[in-house]
């Protein structure tokens, strides 16, 4: 495709996935939330943990459900964002968008799904048996349970290389700032260690990736999405090499050391002879 033909279909998609980043935005935020407001235990013990999920079920599925729907719009976006930076750079590896894709169906899956499960064994363990540690470890310790942390783990952590790969792919052609990039791949990372359980960090970048994609980035679009070519960001000697220009400053370097002129001397013969007087003097 054409530059031109790339710029027109960049048009016609752009406001779309701008409301799509929004949208994921507001609903990991508010999954996050929701699930907060449930009702929360400070005990870890696996009795009182069940006991607790039991009557968190209905938050907990409700965020898991919005998470999801968030987590779908989060892969759409990404995936949007990373034809653009293929587009620039063909280059970039294609099966990116393939992890993208099932990183991000993976986390809507199986949140859902492990919301249930659980919600079911909380039930089994608070209406039937003698409610004992026996009980709750042998409902907790199902098979699949232990495969629906597997593959969430899984599922997060392609969602962290997702963040990742498309944040630096975009950066590298100029669609993101570098600003924009290194917090993206800052974004990814907390995917993983998830210093705190609303996050932030994802949403901010989110929302900021659909001011961008509205066209009303405050300090003005970068030309990457003018030209529908890679306009890579200049690196720091770049931008002082250019600044030196604007400034009509002489570049900075080590001075050349100049010779001092060599003063005149009397030839060697001259210099024997008038040895040679002082000595008969002596005499």
């Amino acid at each position: 495709m054409s530059a031109t033909g790339q710029l027109q279909y960049e048009a016609r998609m752009r406001p779309r996935y701008a409301v799509a980043a929004g949208a994921a935005a507001v609903l990991l935020i508010a999954g996050a939330v929701v699930q907060q407001l449930g009702p929360r235990t400070s005990v870890t013990e696996l009795t009182v943990e069940l006991i607790t999920a039991h009557k968190a079920f209905a938050a907990d599925l409700i965020a898991a459900m919005l998470n999801s729907i968030g987590s779908v719009a989060l892969a759409a976006t990404l995936a949007f964002m990373f034809g653009l930076a293929r587009a620039r750079n063909p280059r970039a590896q294609s099966f990116i968008r393939a992890i993208i894709w099932l990183g991000g169906g993976l986390v809507a899956v199986t949140g859902i799904t492990y919301a249930v499960v659980i919600g079911i064994k909380a039930n089994q363990f608070v209406t039937t048996g003698s409610q004992t540690y026996v009980d709750a470890n042998r409902l907790t310790s199902s098979g699949i349970l232990i495969v629906l942390q597997l593959v969430g783990q899984l599922a997060a952590l392609m969602l962290t290389a997702s963040y990742v790969l498309v944040s630096l792919n975009s950066m590298r052609v100029g669609l993101l700032t570098r600003f924009m990039g290194y917090l993206g791949v800052f974004a990814g990372v907390l995917v993983l260690l998830q210093i705190t359980q609303v996050p932030v960090v994802q949403a901010y970048w989110l929302a900021a990736l659909s001011v961008l994609l509205s066209g009303k980035w405050p300090s003005g679009t970068p030309h990457s999405w003018e030209s529908g070519r890679a306009e890579p960001w200049p690196s720091s000697r770049e931008l002082r090499e250019q600044r030196m220009k604007a400034g009509g400053a002489a570049p900075r370097g080590r001075p050349k050391p100049t010779r001092e002129p060599v003063a005149a001397t009397a030839p060697a013969g001259g210099s024997r002879s008038s040895a040679k007087r002082k000595r008969k003097r002596r005499k």
